[in-house]
């Protein structure tokens, strides 16, 4: 296996197809690990940028990739006929829903067909996209095969899902062990070989299928949990208890306890579509799967309960909800990012517009956004603003707004993620 020496070797040229949040910190860390980097992206702007040395990745720095393009180890184009010329292509392109809840592979079909239409003999293929157990084998192969060449014998096709966190500063595509599957054992060995020169861990499978369904584990685990602690909240909110005292007391057993905390939904390119590609997957095969349904069904609730809570908590002081002043702190979907993907602050947001509130926001991580026909743009959590504000509700906790102080100023706080433990300034309202 010439490939196998060259890989070990660090001899030859990888490729990525899609650099995004997941393809641009894996072109780093190839790139840092001795690989020659190609990233292939149609988005011109992406690929100006990354030849330019400048991030659009909170989790790369641009100090970092421009150190890595000026030394030659990493370039991007969007011409897809420079795949012809790489011995390893990682597609790391996204896998949404479309509207009727179905998979959309489109953006995988799409890749694949440039890559069959470049394949050449001794070449090493691997899908990173999130997707359903048997798109490798049922999609990908089919379609690379057309090339009339044969997997295992002339190339070699595996999957390993992406495991990135974004903003997580303690677990990175570094660190993050790299589970594998492949067609093939033989394939299943090219491909950990090819993470091994950069991952400090690789986790072999028996094969794509089984690769594929740890990913939708790992994320369905987090919803259902999710959504059972979200329901939890509601359920104590009827009671008149305090859900985060009782996550708190349950915390402390030391066995058979997991702290998961309710918060205003679920967002980001996983959490919401994941268990959706599991439970279509499920009732293709005559299965209905029950818990991940209700998850979904829970969690999709939180937005139109906290702006209940919203709307309770102006009430209180006299106010509705229209015509107030509501300012939110973070509309991205976790904290210390930019990523608004599917975030449910959005959701919140266009409610209350709805609802005739009116709306302003601080995000250092997202400078503008749209909440359905407003076009709004982030100001600074400054003092003035928030004592202004009738309410200021927390939709994500980014470290920024502990650094500046910012809770102090407002006289009423809608917490959503957990901030405020022996916090004494203005009234907090929690979920």
């Amino acid at each position: 296996m010439n490939l196998l020496r060259r890989i070990k070797r660090k001899e030859i040229k990888a490729g990525i197809i899609g650099v995004g949040y997941v393809g641009l910190p894996l072109a780093v860390e190839f790139a840092r690990g001795g690989y020659r980097v190609t990233g292939i992206d149609v988005d011109a702007p992406k690929v100006g940028k990354i030849n330019r040395g400048e991030s659009y990745i909170p989790d790369v720095t641009s100090r970092e990739l421009r150190q890595l393009v000026n030394a030659g180890c990493l370039h991007a184009t969007d011409r897809f006929d420079a795949l012809s010329e790489l011995d390893t292509i990682n597609i790391c392109v996204p896998t949404p829903l479309r509207k009727t809840k179905d998979p959309d592979l489109s953006f995988i079909v799409a890749a694949v067909e440039q890559v069959r239409n470049n394949l050449r003999t001794g070449q090493l293929v691997i899908l990173e996209s999130t997707t359903y157990p048997g798109t490798t084998e049922e999609i990908v192969l089919p379609l690379l095969q057309e090339s009339g060449l044969q997997v295992g014998k002339d190339f070699w096709l595996a999957f390993s899902p992406e495991r990135l966190d974004p903003g997580n500063r303690e677990y990175t595509t570094r660190n993050i062990p790299k589970v594998v599957g492949g067609i093939t054992p033989a394939c299943a060995e090219m491909a950990a070989a090819l993470y091994k020169g950069c991952i400090e861990s690789v986790v072999s499978v028996s094969s794509t299928r089984v690769a594929e369904m740890v990913k939708l584990l790992e994320n369905t685990f987090r919803s259902v949990n999710i959504g059972l602690v979200n329901e939890m909240a509601l359920l104590c909110h009827r009671l008149n208890i305090d859900v985060w005292e009782v996550i708190e007391a349950a915390r402390t057993k030391p066995f058979g306890f997991m702290a998961f905390y309710p918060g205003p939904g679920l967002g980001g390119h996983c959490l919401p579509v994941d268990p959706i590609y599991l439970s279509w997957k499920a009732r293709m095969n005559g299965f209905e799967a029950r818990f991940i349904e209700l998850a979904g069904m829970t969690n999709s609730m939180m937005p139109r309960f906290v702006v209940e809570k919203v709307g309770d908590a102006l009430n209180a002081g006299g106010k509705s909800i229209r015509g107030s002043r509501i300012h939110a702190l973070g509309v991205a979907y976790k904290k210390n990012t930019g990523d608004v993907r599917e975030s449910p602050a959005l959701d919140v947001l266009s409610l209350l517009h709805e609802k005739g509130a009116n709306l302003s926001y601080s995000d250092r991580y997202v400078r503008r956004v749209s909440v359905g026909p407003l076009a709004l743009k982030a100001i600074e959590p400054g003092p003035q603003v928030l004592r202004r504000s009738d309410c200021v509700v927390l939709l994500t906790d980014h470290d920024y707004f502990r650094k500046k102080d910012v809770f102090q100023y407002a006289r009423l706080i809608l917490d959503t993620r957990n901030a405020f433990q022996g916090f004494n300034g203005p009234k907090v309202i929690k979920l």
